[in-house]
């Protein structure tokens, strides 16, 4: 099972790698670029696997730059945000 087949394991996934990167130094600067460089790759290569995922899609590829990056932090918050419940 990949962890893109269900919303809850790629938080939680997103979550851990989140967490690796602020342990080794990683400034919020860095991961949010990084975040969004992961969107376009998703958006361009992999097929949304469920609801959330079709949902993140399509809000991606009508988003322009700008949303994209603000879409990309939205994720970060929502992962970070889900530890700290």
């Amino acid at each position: 099972m990949s962890v893109l087949d269900n919303f809850e394991s790629w938080k939680d996934f997103l979550g851990n790698r989140l967490q690796q990167a602020e342990e080794n130094g990683m400034n919020e600067g860095v991961m949010s670029t990084v975040a969004a460089e992961i969107g376009d790759y998703l958006a361009a290569n992999v097929e949304p696997k469920n609801g959330e995922q079709r949902l993140l899609a399509d809000l991606w590829h009508s988003a322009d730059e700008n949303e994209k990056q603000v879409l990309a932090n939205t994720m970060i918050n929502l992962v970070k945000n889900r530890k700290a419940h």
